[in-house]
């Protein structure tokens, strides 16, 4: 019999589910799919729901991820659709003696479909949910667009665009806003999976990361005392220097160019290229703009959850112009 995830990394976006992904990787009784996001059970990820720009990055992908099955599928590979079922069960077809078997597809947590789709297929499934505060949230995944040339406006903009975006296509500007609507994204893991859904908090992984992993690994019935090494930091957004770098990301010869260049040269032509965004803040409006837009479902969630995230809102609401 082929071997099933019993466990799931559903999200959300940019909020340390690569570390979380990549420290649970080290523990010798868990196994995960050497593709991250292999978006599966989201029946909504499908190239036909991509807006057409960004139909050749997506063909780059599954040529790659293609390839990288019909290979020894060593390593991690980071995105890919994974749509067929004898496809996606050749992700766990290394697996072993592992008690807990995983894959993470942040998309989960927002997609309508994922809950059910994993329940109809692995209804016992154990799901991992890490939430960050929406507002800081969607500022890290402006960061990471403008980081790999997807983005070239401000925040500000970026938020108008997704507002004014209704026809529900995946693009540059959908989803972004919608993948920090927490409360109802969890209700319905809650619903279907019940006492086999784990929430984490983001600062909390951030302030005290072993406990958050050890917590983690009682939840999936491992050793709890293995040693898990948590110093590598992750995902660091850098955003392009110039126009041409930033053509370069987008276009999929950064990625290429990489792949044939000798490894210690590429941190010198990151450092030309690409900087950390340390001149980049969100603007103080846009933070009043977005804790206001998020206010009413993080109290929903703080219910749900019976946590206090105070530290997520303003206090009062703003003044109605």
């Amino acid at each position: 019999m082929p071997r099933l995830p019993n466990f799931f990394l559903a999200g959300a976006p940019k909020a340390g589910t690569t570390a979380l992904y990549r420290y649970l990787g080290q523990h010798p009784r868990i196994y995960l799919s050497p593709v991250k996001e292999p978006n599966f059970f989201a029946a909504e990820v499908r190239e036909e729901n991509f807006e057409s720009a960004m139909r050749p990055r997506l063909a780059r992908e599954k040529a790659g991820l293609s390839a990288f099955l019909s290979g020894p599928k060593r390593g991690m590979r980071f995105g890919g659709m994974v749509a067929d079922w004898e496809d996606y069960l050749r992700l766990f077809a290394p697996a072993r003696d592992e008690l807990a078997v995983g894959e993470a597809s942040v998309c989960y947590l927002w997609s309508p479909t994922a809950p059910a789709r994993i329940a109809e297929k692995i209804p016992t499934a154990k799901i991992l949910i890490m939430l960050r505060n929406p507002v800081d949230r969607a500022f890290s995944q402006y960061l990471h667009g403008a980081g790999n040339g997807t983005i070239r406006w401000s925040f500000r903009e970026h938020i108008r665009r997704n507002l004014h975006h209704r026809s529900g296509v995946f693009s540059v500007d959908y989803p972004f806003l919608e993948l920090g609507l927490y409360a109802e994204q969890v209700t319905r893991y809650r619903e279907l999976f019940a006492e086999n859904v784990w929430v984490g908090l983001y600062d909390d992984f951030v302030g005290q990361p072993l406990d958050t992993l050890r917590e983690i690994c009682r939840f999936l019935a491992v050793d709890a005392a293995f040693p898990l090494e948590t110093g590598a930091r992750e995902m660091e957004a850098q955003i392009p220097r110039t126009a041409a770098a930033g053509w370069l990301k987008r276009s999929g010869w950064w990625q290429a160019g990489a792949r044939v260049t000798p490894s210690n040269v590429r941190p010198l032509i990151r450092k030309l290229l690409m900087h950390r965004p340390t001149r980049l803040r969100m603007d103080r409006p846009d933070r009043e703009y977005l804790t206001d837009f998020y206010r009413e479902d993080v109290r929903k969630l703080a219910t749900l959850l019976d946590r206090d995230l105070s530290g997520w809102a303003l206090t009062d609401p703003l003044p109605v112009e």
